[in-house]
């Protein structure tokens, strides 16, 4: 005689998913008797006006523009303007290691820190000489680069 392909442990779950089926549709049935009377959607929803309060009744005079001229509509992404800043900065040097080649340098105008490496030297420096720099984005911030020491 042969094995039957269902084994207690198929049987078991079985029961399990059929008593879940059961027990959801029985969920189902007891809220559609326990629903109030007359509910209905409609009266769910809330609205909200334009001053952000909440109110049972939809908004009634929505402010819209007059007209809307063809002139206005801007299709596409808008030429992007370049703000021309003086890239030239003036700042301090608060701290130079010649040995590891790196430091920073203080802004004179936004008090920032701005790190400088040696590759981005053209006059020799050390702490607190007074510098000129430009500013490039490195990949973990502001780098100062074509650092000169300033006239005095």
């Amino acid at each position: 005689m042969a094995k039957s392909q269902e084994t207690w442990n198929k049987k078991e779950m079985e029961k399990k998913r059929l008593k879940k089926r059961q027990d959801k549709e029985q969920k189902k049935e007891e809220r559609k008797a326990n629903a109030k009377d007359g509910t209905t959607f409609e009266e769910m929803l809330a609205y909200v006006d334009e001053n952000g309060n909440l109110s049972s009744t939809p908004p009634t005079g929505i402010k819209r523009p007059s007209t809307i001229r063809a002139e206005d509509i801007q299709i596409g992404v808008p030429k992007r303007i370049d703000i021309v800043q003086d890239t030239l900065r003036k700042g301090t040097v608060t701290f130079f290691n010649d040995s590891k080649g790196y430091g920073f340098i203080k802004d004179a105008e936004t008090q920032e820190s701005i790190f400088v490496h040696m590759n981005g030297l053209i006059d020799p420096i050390k702490d607190n000489n007074k510098v000129t720099f430009e500013v490039e984005m490195g990949h973990k911030g502001p780098n100062a680069v074509k650092v000169k020491l300033a006239a005095s």
